[in-house]
């Protein structure tokens, strides 16, 4: 595989998943398919989404730009070939978990220092009824901040061994669309039912309430730093 093959990669996942994300949003806004499992009762801002379109797209060209020059410019640390698919799922458990801590403590105190929250975050949480791709909605700076969770987590990674590349594309997958599916204000059957990751109404909840339940993929840090809702244990 060349670098050129593994950064054109990268970039298919992150659209492929937000291509996703932008038909569930569709669905969700436009038709009543999804209405009898929306936590929240009130309706959708008419127009919220024209509207935050631009900044959605900006962040979204950031997130490839991001994604696709990082694999082209380190595709000497990953390899292609010749991992063990228990060693992939390694890389990838690794990955979420650094990238977890990185977001539950830069997301907290986000919310505890008041020039943060007033001036960036609080842009995020304009989206007190949040749909799929609202995760997308967030200052750019706050937006380029979140992603160096994960680039700490393939880091020491890569201190000990070379990283797969599809760990790289599998985390980027299932990152985009855990977080999708946590904006969407959805408790479907299925997914509220894995055990040990954040669910909708844990963030969502987040979103209506503004502090407590910091955390993003699991739950565990607010629960060791005791953040999170007592409704939720």
């Amino acid at each position: 595989m060349t670098k050129e093959i593994a950064a054109l990669g990268t970039i298919g996942v992150l659209l492929a998943s937000n291509l996703f994300g932008l038909i569930y949003s569709m669905v969700v806004l436009k038709t009543d398919v999804f209405k009898s499992f929306r936590i929240q009762s009130k309706a959708y801002k008419e127009g919220v989404f024209g509207s935050r379109m631009p900044l959605y797209l900006f962040n979204f060209i950031v997130l490839l730009i991001f994604s696709g020059t990082g694999t082209y410019f380190v595709f000497d640390f990953f390899v292609a070939e010749g991992t063990a698919w228990w060693m992939i799922a390694l890389q990838v458990l690794i990955a979420f978990i650094a990238d977890d801590i990185w977001f539950y403590f830069m997301h907290r105190y986000m919310h505890e220092n008041k020039f943060l929250l007033k001036n960036i975050h609080s842009i995020h949480h304009r989206a007190t009824t949040p749909f799929p791709l609202e995760y997308l909605y967030a200052h750019p700076l706050e937006w380029m901040l979140g992603m160096l969770g994960v680039v700490v987590g393939f880091g020491l990674i890569m201190i000990f061994t070379p990283v797969s590349i599809y760990a790289v594309w599998i985390f980027g997958g299932l990152r985009n669309l855990h977080e999708i599916h946590i904006h969407s204000d959805l408790t479907l059957p299925v997914l509220s039912k894995i055990p040990f990751i954040s669910k909708t109404k844990h963030h969502d909840d987040h979103h209506a309430k503004l502090t407590g339940n910091y955390s993003s993929t699991f739950l565990w840090m607010d629960r060791i730093f005791k953040t999170e809702f007592k409704d939720h244990r």
